[in-house]
């Protein structure tokens, strides 16, 4: 037949028996559509206990998968995170095209300002400004306001 013998003799035994589970199976479907098909199997549970069944949530859960009884009212969507908002503000052109070294000192300067935000509403900037000749941090700045007044101070 191709099942194991014990099974054979399991299914065989247990062919003409009644469901031990018929009543509160049917408890359950009642439950299930008298609350619209917004409860799950927590809730049924609770519901059952009220009327004074003592019965596990895990066998609730599985009689409601064997009568394909499932909450789908309030179910979370879950989808991917994106924070992607399209294009903002103003793209700066391509100068440097990749290329990060050279001969000169002082020719490719470059920068990135960092936001932190301190305690309350306060919040700092710092401002460090790269030498690619050197590749060494030629200045670093750190203010409290954004207004950025680029000066080549050397």
């Amino acid at each position: 037949m191709g099942i194991p013998e014990a099974t054979y003799h399991y299914h065989v035994k247990n062919f003409g028996k009644e469901d031990s589970d018929a009543e509160i199976k049917e408890l359950i479907r009642h439950l299930f559509k008298q609350f619209q098909e917004r409860y799950g199997y927590k809730r049924i549970t609770k519901e059952l206990k009220k009327l004074g069944h003592c019965v596990n949530h895990k066998k609730v859960y599985r009689l409601m998968r064997e009568l394909s009884l499932k909450c789908v009212k309030f179910m979370r969507k879950s989808r991917k995170y994106n924070s992607y908002k399209g294009k903002v503000g103003k793209v700066a052109k391509n100068l440097l095209s990749r290329r990060f070294n050279t001969p000169i000192p002082l020719q490719k300067l470059v920068t990135d300002i960092t936001e932190f935000k301190c305690l309350g509403e306060e919040k700092l900037y710092l401002n460090p400004i790269l030498d690619l000749y050197m590749e060494k941090l030629f200045r670093l700045e750190l203010r409290s306001v954004q207004h950025w007044i680029l000066s080549w101070n050397l």
